[in-house]
């Protein structure tokens, strides 16, 4: 994917899903990311948690299938914290956090049309991931999950301060839902970045579709695209 202005990152973070394959109960990876898909995740990120790691190999043919899919449906894909793999399959960037590579070493390694997301909880975490070459911020928990042990809630001022402190977008992550999601209306973020409320529904795509929905609406979005 070609390097994307900051307007047109902003409209594809609307609605951020990140994979966890706690949720698959015998299923497929790819056809559950498909079926979030269909109901409209507009971004994707494959994140493999330390409980669930898979052989290096396996992790590859994974990531490669799932980036074939975001190829079909027009959509950025990006590996949580494995710089290496991102770069063995071609990912559109990774995601990093306070305690993983700093956004500057991840673009030089994966170069100036890579995309960089960097976790922030706070002002300074924000600005100073932004200095070192940061696209977007990912920034919680908005509310309470049981997705990261070691998630801290951060507050809605703080999510308004960092907002309007950086001139890179910033999605709310952390314990939202369809029914909490219009309580972030008015702090400044592009979307939302989600895992159980979309993989772990019965109805994946139609979860996928009504979460979209609503963060339209609190977002004043008219016309999502």
């Amino acid at each position: 994917m070609a390097k994307m202005s900051r307007d047109e990152l902003s409209r594809a973070l609307l609605m951020y899903a990140v994979t966890d394959r706690h949720w698959l109960g015998g299923r497929h990876l790819a056809d559950d990311v498909e079926l979030a898909l269909k109901g409209g995740a507009t971004f994707l990120q494959l994140r493999e948690k330390d409980d669930m790691r898979m052989e290096h190999e396996d992790f590859l043919r994974e990531a490669a299938e799932i980036k074939a899919l975001s190829r079909i449906y027009h959509v950025p894909f990006v590996i949580d914290d494995d710089v290496e793999a991102a770069a063995e399959i071609g990912a559109d960037g990774v995601h990093v956090g306070q305690s993983d590579m700093e956004a500057a070493k991840v673009r030089s390694l994966l170069g100036e049309d890579c995309i960089i997301g960097v976790s922030a909880q706070t002002v300074e975490e924000a600005l100073c991931a932004e200095r070192g070459g940061a696209d977007y911020l990912g920034v919680g928990a908005v509310f309470y999950t049981g997705s990261k042990a070691d998630a801290t809630e951060v507050s809605r001022e703080t999510l308004r301060a960092i907002c309007s402190a950086v001139s890179i977008p910033v999605v709310a992550i952390g314990g939202i839902t369809k029914d909490n999601v219009t309580e972030l209306a008015g702090t400044g973020i592009v979307g939302i970045s989600v895992i159980s409320a979309i993989f772990g529904a019965d109805d994946i795509e139609g979860a996928a579709r009504e979460l979209k929905e609503q963060t339209v609406r609190m977002l004043g979005i008219s016309k999502p695209e």
